[in-house]
């Protein structure tokens, strides 16, 4: 493994959601082989050809499998660093988004040469200790292989413009989320109160952006928390169904049949 401040060259996908890598977005090409993890609550297959970006919450990332040939370019990027080499647009966050819901965007011939040129271009910068603007050509290298999965992911589900005022509002009512609010608030008009908003606009805006409803991002909050909690010994389901405000055991345990696939009890197993 080789590293710079804000740069980790791997070719595992191991170390995505361990707590020293909580601050690195998680960028990795497979050139053979394939991995098997669950995300979001979903199961995935990354296999050659494949890009995966874990942009958000890569303690997400569970049951990571990875088969006896899995052959991968791996590279962690600070947020930071990131925010540094972002270009000016709005779809950054409309692609962060639809990455949450699927973290592998899978490349034509011509997309996975410039992938691999990509990922070889900053391993190349990386290892120039000698180049005397070596931070800037690192910074112009991760922008270029941001473009380029910008228009990876545009290819797929397009690419059509998302006003400032959109992109703010959905990076807030993220940010909402992110803080737990889910916990004790899963209506749509508490979050577009908050917002200032109407809750029919905060919904046209979700759509818009991250090609899902609100409703959607509050339930998954809710659900994968709710999965993690229930995984803690130390808490009894009582205890989840109160931390989350649940108006009743049987409410909450339709809850999670529903949108976990699985009883309360079997995540005790």
């Amino acid at each position: 493994m080789e590293a710079i401040e804000h740069i980790i060259i791997d070719h595992t996908l191991q170390k995505i959601g361990l707590p020293e890598y909580a601050p690195y977005l998680c960028h990795a090409y497979c050139h053979s082989g394939y991995a098997t993890f669950t995300h979001n609550g979903k199961l995935h297959r990354f296999e050659a050809g494949n890009c995966l970006i874990i942009s958000r919450r890569g303690d997400l990332l569970l049951h990571l499998q990875e088969s006896s040939d899995f052959n991968a370019d791996v590279i962690y990027v600070s947020q930071a660093f990131i925010e540094l080499s972002t270009p000016a647009s709005n779809y950054g966050m409309r692609g962060h988004l639809m990455l949450f819901h699927n973290p592998i965007i899978p490349l034509t011939p011509s997309q996975q040469k410039q992938c691999e040129a990509n990922f070889r271009n900053i391993m190349e910068r990386l290892a120039d200790t000698r180049h005397i603007f070596r931070r800037d050509a690192l910074r112009n290298a991760v922008e270029c292989i941001i473009i380029d999965f910008f228009d990876f992911h545009a290819s797929i589900y397009g690419s059509e413009t998302i006003s400032s005022t959109y992109h703010q509002i959905m990076e807030q009512f993220i940010e909402i989320l992110e803080r737990g609010d889910y916990r004790k608030h899963r209506s749509i008009p508490y979050y577009a109160d908050l917002l200032c908003i109407t809750p029919k606009y905060l919904s046209e805006v979700s759509k818009k952006v991250s090609g899902m409803s609100a409703s959607y991002w509050i339930t998954r909050y809710t659900a994968l928390d709710i999965s993690r909690m229930l995984r803690n010994r130390q808490l009894t389901v009582s205890d989840v169904c109160r931390l989350f405000d649940f108006s009743s055991l049987s409410h909450f345990n339709h809850f999670v049949q529903k949108n976990l696939g699985a009883r309360p009890s079997e995540f005790r197993l």
